[in-house]
């Protein structure tokens, strides 16, 4: 009786096996995510849907690749890129990942606090609004993450994933164009012209699927769950699955909600913006759906970015400024979330972007454009590298198919990197 009740304890739920995939989708899809999907529906319609398919497919083949790496290996990718392509990388990786930081927390905390804004309207001055409510949601954030801890941050995830899931998905289906039009969108690629700015909204879309950095993330929350070993490579692929495919589909719904109205604006006051108008075909419920839906994506990217980004900068520290070894592959992240690197990393990350709520980025958005995009292509060639030798990885080396995915990766996100430099 007491083993029977012990393997029925022992047997993972399916939101266990799902939740990593869970808290990638929830921390990739952030307030420019919402807004590049429904501005590049109002401006080129539902014939562009392929595009969010295309971009899930290619963010899947680089988080499965990191999977692999970490499995076969024991090392997580950050240990794998010090120990086998020199630490003079993190020369490289560590200003990346503090401008990174500083703009994504920025825009993440200002996109709180314009929604919760837009959703409460309590000040006359919409900055004001913005300050009170974005610093809020920031400590909200930090609080929950040094509190709560991996347990409660699960929880809270999993229930904004539910709601910014159910709420825009049912938009999407209370606006819905006809199966026709989007299963024409979904298997008959084409491009719109859009005045000629149909290729540039198409390469922002399949670049806004799924996040950038964020994908590093996974590895460390594979670990809290306990996967250390080769054979878990079936569950994460699994989870990865579920939960790129809850990406496109939010995508999908995105480009839909935006395709049936026009709208004009940039970043997270196009949400706001968007919100407005959908109250004309659906009334005020259909403002509030939406609202209720963009603020739960936005703060649940918001919480993941809190809890995970802090073990990069940990990792980082540990490995290129102490040169400290890798951690024992059977561990869990827990010596890393207890670290204070960890700690003053999640604290500097609530508090100082607060500093973007009162600056104008007008010259720095293109720079944070670009060291966004060029983070995939560079996640690329370190996973044609590091997963191309079976001396390393044995039977989990990269296959043809997967090659051909990863290089059509780097191709794609290297113009897109290109395009936002030049353009």
């Amino acid at each position: 009786m007491a083993s029977a009740s012990n393997n029925k304890k022992a047997a993972p739920s399916l939101l266990a096996i799902i939740m990593p995939g869970f808290l990638v989708a929830a921390t990739g899809v952030g307030a420019g995510d919402l807004a590049t999907a429904s501005f590049t529906g109002s401006q080129l319609g539902v014939a562009i849907l392929w595009a969010v398919v295309v971009g899930g497919l290619l963010k899947f083949v680089l988080t499965e690749g990191l999977a692999r790496w970490q499995l076969a290996t024991g090392q997580t990718l950050l240990e794998g890129v010090a120990l086998r392509l020199g630490k003079v990388t993190g020369l490289f990786f560590l200003p990346y990942l503090l401008l990174w930081s500083f703009f994504v927390g920025s825009a993440l905390i200002s996109a709180c606090g314009i929604t919760l804004h837009a959703m409460f309207p309590v000040f006359d001055d919409v900055s004001t609004g913005k300050w009170v409510f974005g610093i809020a949601s920031s400590m909200s954030g930090l609080l929950l993450v040094l509190i709560g801890g991996f347990a409660l941050f699960e929880k809270v995830m999993a229930l904004s994933v539910g709601v910014m899931f159910i709420t825009v998905v049912l938009m999407a289906g209370l606006l819905w164009p006809g199966a026709d039009v989007v299963l024409t969108g979904l298997f008959v690629p084409s491009i719109p012209d859009a005045q000629g700015a149909g290729v540039t909204w198409t390469l922002a879309l399949i670049g806004g699927v799924g996040g950038t950095l964020t994908i590093l993330c996974y590895g460390y929350w594979i670990r809290e769950k306990g996967r250390v070993q080769e054979k878990d490579i079936v569950i994460c692929r699994i989870d990865l699955a579920v939960g790129y495919s809850m990406t496109v589909l939010f995508g999908l719904a995105m480009v839909i909600i935006g395709s049936t109205i026009e709208i004009e604006g940039r970043g997270a006051n196009l949400l706001i913006v968007l919100a407005e108008k959908l109250e004309e075909p659906l009334g005020i419920y259909g403002r509030w759906l939406f609202l209720v839906g963009a603020f739960s994506a936005i703060f649940s990217s918001l919480l993941g970015v809190w809890q995970a980004v802090p073990y990069l900068f940990a990792d980082v520290w540990r490995l290129f400024v102490q040169s400290s070894p890798g951690l024992d592959s059977s561990s869990n992240v827990v010596d890393i979330s207890s670290s204070k690197p960890y700690q003053w990393f999640l604290i500097a990350l609530a508090v100082i972007p607060i500093v973007g709520l009162f600056i104008s980025f007008k010259e720095v958005q293109k720079l944070y454009a670009v060291i966004g995009a060029m983070f995939i292509p560079m996640l690329a060639v370190v996973l044609l590298i590091l997963n191309g030798r079976r001396a390393w990885v044995g039977a989990f080396v990269n296959k043809p198919i997967t090659i051909m995915a990863l290089l059509a990766a780097l191709v794609f996100f290297g113009v897109m990197a290109g395009l936002k430099w030049f353009g």
